[in-house]
């Protein structure tokens, strides 16, 4: 297998139009060629600046989850802590979770961001929603956000080689007349669930429209995991 190392986004495209197949981290697909054989060609996102931003407000797609940091908000740090072990977040990436992982630890996070991703076409760089490029299974160059007021994540234990845990994400955000939305993204098992619902007038009326939304037809300890969180956050919110 020939690994490509491109490091500007035209050599990205070049590689993309001989048939590279983008390999992330690896920790995904690396058992997969050692059963079903390498591709001969193959390409590495690691030496592209675009894609190895942490900042606010930006996340590169080859960024390792070890270093999501304090410059991002919360909800994507305590995502990121919580995949795998610390050897597994030395060598997965951001855009190798969101897309090519089934579980897509840090998708809740970045949908409670609002999160935009920047993609990569042997023609193309634009930039669209977190559905399409979990659709398509795009190359994702990065995230972009909004930075919210306050954000949380909590992950239900569970035991190793069960089924996925729970995951609940959320975040409140404030437009520019100072009206507040609460967004909420859940984890059950392999699906996704994603609202927004206003909170100015406080977490009792915020829960009565969430629970009007898909997240009122989650099991009962699910739904108690999603108040606490909701509740919490808008605290927090609240003190800010």
């Amino acid at each position: 297998m020939l690994l490509r190392l491109p490091t500007s986004v035209s050599e990205a495209q070049e590689c993309l139009a001989e048939g590279a197949v983008p390999i992330g981290g690896a920790t995904l697909v690396w058992a997969t060629w050692q059963r079903d054989g390498f591709p001969e060609l193959a390409m590495s996102l690691r030496d592209l600046p675009a894609a190895n931003a942490v900042g606010r407000g930006t996340l590169g797609a080859a960024v390792v989850l070890h270093r999501i940091d304090a410059e991002v908000p919360e909800v994507l740090r305590r995502a990121a802590s919580t995949v795998g072990t610390g050897a597994v977040r030395r060598t997965a990436t951001v855009g190798g979770n969101i897309v090519g992982s089934t579980l897509r630890c840090l998708l809740p996070a970045a949908l409670v961001l609002d999160a935009r991703a920047t993609v990569l076409e042997t023609d193309r760089v634009y930039e669209t929603d977190l559905a399409e490029v979990v659709a398509k299974r795009h190359l994702l160059l990065g995230l972009r956000w909004r930075e919210p007021v306050v954000s949380g994540y909590h992950k239900v234990p569970a035991d190793a080689g069960g089924p996925p845990p729970f995951v609940v994400a959320t975040a409140v955000h404030a437009d520019g007349d100072g009206r507040r939305l609460l967004r909420v993204a859940a984890r059950d098992g392999y699906e996704v669930l994603n609202e927004s619902v206003p909170c100015g007038a406080g977490p009792e009326e915020a829960l009565g429209t969430l629970d009007r939304t898909e997240f009122g037809a989650l099991p009962a300890e699910a739904r108690e995991v999603v108040h606490r969180q909701v509740t919490d956050v808008l605290a927090r919110s609240a003190e800010g």
